[in-house]
Formats: C-alpha cells, structure tokens, sequence
C-alpha cells in the first residue's frame, strides 16, 4: 500500500520509489516530510531509483504562501534561519541521496517546484510544463534553495540570469531548447520513458549505479581533469571488488536481465 504522508505519497516497489505529490503547494509539514524522506534514502540500499511526479494540473508552485500569510516567519535572525534551511534541505538531500532521480513535471513548477525539478537526475516535461524562480516576484531574491548552484550550471549564466532576475516562466520548449530537460511529450508518454530509464539503470550493478550519480555530481565542480578521473580510477575499482560485478558480466554476455544482490 502507498505510504501516505503530509502532502505527498510514497508507494515503493521493486526497488522504485515513487514519490507523488498531492498537493499544488508546499506547507511546513510537507516541506519537514520531505526533507527526511529523502535524507532518509541515503541508508536505503533497497530502493535504487526515484520517480517524483504530481496529481492535478501542476508539478509544485512552490510555498504555501496563504499558510505563510497566516503563520509569518518568525522575525527573529535564527528562527528565519531554521525556516530556511528546511526548505533548501530537501535539495541537499536530493543531491546527497545515491538514487538517480527522475522528475516528471506537468503544468508550473515554481519556486521550490522548480527547484526540485533542479535537483533531479533527469527532467522529463510535458507540453505545458512552465517552470520559473518565482521567488523574485514576492519579494525576495531569485537565488532560492539551490536554483541559482542548478541553473547556470545547466544552461549556462546568461540564460540563467534571464530567469533568475525576472521571474519569467520558462516554457517547455524552451527548456529543451536549454539542455534543461530530456524529453517533452504528453503525460502518457513520459511515465513510458520513465519506466524505459528505470528499466537501464536497474541493469547496472547496485553500486555502479550509486557510484555514477555521485561521480557526476563531484565532477561538475572538480577543479581539474586529474581530480576527475582519480574519482573515475576510484569508482571502477570499487565496482570491480563488488560481489554484483560478476553478475552484471554475465548478463550483459549471455543477453538477460540480471539478478543483483545488491549486498
């Protein structure tokens, strides 16, 4: 049975989490459900690839701001400070988690929506997916819980400066104009090639799989080639030594699915 929780669902099978958001917006138990469901994942070998994806017409547009009109951030330095750090949690660990991530996003993806579209592994959109920082039309600066480490990363500082400083939607289109998304297509077709990625990834040896993740995060801001592939020496003789490996062989030679320990 799905694990139901503030805001989202969580139904795990397989080795696959699915994480399903139930609400168009983001209140304070949802953001702390959240945060330590995915800090969670970083001692649970069991589940070895993560789908996020949403009810409704919208992925996530971001913080519940009636919740926060009618409960106010504390005024105080420190109390602010904590509020903030819940939020921007969710994507450290998203990041930190060794389970690719696979977001589907549907309709806005705002604020924090965008931000956890971010920090997934792979962004699939449909038609009429639009994702903006919208942090900067409340007032606020639009370097929010991670967009501006994510977004000129991935499709380079002016364009991120375009969105970062406006708020301006981003359509679908443009998104994989960008690089910033592997696919667009109808909602229909996007949970078929989310399934065709899970079923690829599940035919890398646990650790492998884990391994690559980590590896691509740190070598986006390695310093040199040298410290990269010294990670990349590291990561292949770890694989190697793992009890999975021989397996993972064998299946690739004699063309079937292979059946991983994952110990």
């Amino acid at each position: 049975m799905p694990n139901q929780t503030r805001g989202f669902r969580v139904t795990e099978e397989n080795g696959v989490a699915r994480v399903t958001l139930a609400r168009p917006d983001v209140s304070r138990p949802m953001i702390a459900d959240l945060r330590q469901y995915f800090a969670d994942l970083y001692y649970r070998k069991e589940i070895r690839v993560v789908v996020i994806d949403a009810e409704g017409r919208a992925f996530c547009a971001g913080l519940d701001l009636k919740e926060q009109a009618a409960t106010p951030i504390s005024p105080r330095v420190g109390g602010a400070l904590d509020e903030q750090r819940a939020g921007r949690d969710i994507m450290v660990n998203m990041r930190r988690c060794p389970q690719p991530i696979i977001s589907i996003v549907q309709g806005s993806a705002s604020g924090g929506g965008f931000a956890i579209a971010l920090a997934s592994d792979i962004r699939l959109l449909t038609p009429d997916a639009r994702l903006n920082a919208a942090f900067i039309r409340l007032g606020i600066s639009g370097c929010d819980v991670g967009v501006s480490y994510f977004l000129p990363r991935m499709v380079g500082s002016s364009a991120a400066a375009e969105y970062l400083l406006t708020g301006r939607f981003m359509s679908a289109e443009r998104a994989r104009e960008l690089g910033l998304t592997n696919k667009v297509a109808s909602l229909e077709e996007l949970q078929v090639e989310a399934d065709s990625l899970i079923a690829d990834m599940m035919r890398a040896t646990p650790l492998a799989l884990r391994l690559t993740k980590e590896a691509i995060g740190l070598a986006i801001d390695a310093q040199s080639l040298e410290a990269v592939v010294a990670l990349e020496d590291r990561n292949q003789i770890l694989c190697i030594q793992d009890a999975d490996f021989p397996e993972g062989v064998a299946a690739f030679l004699e063309k079937r699915e292979p059946k991983y320990t994952g110990e």
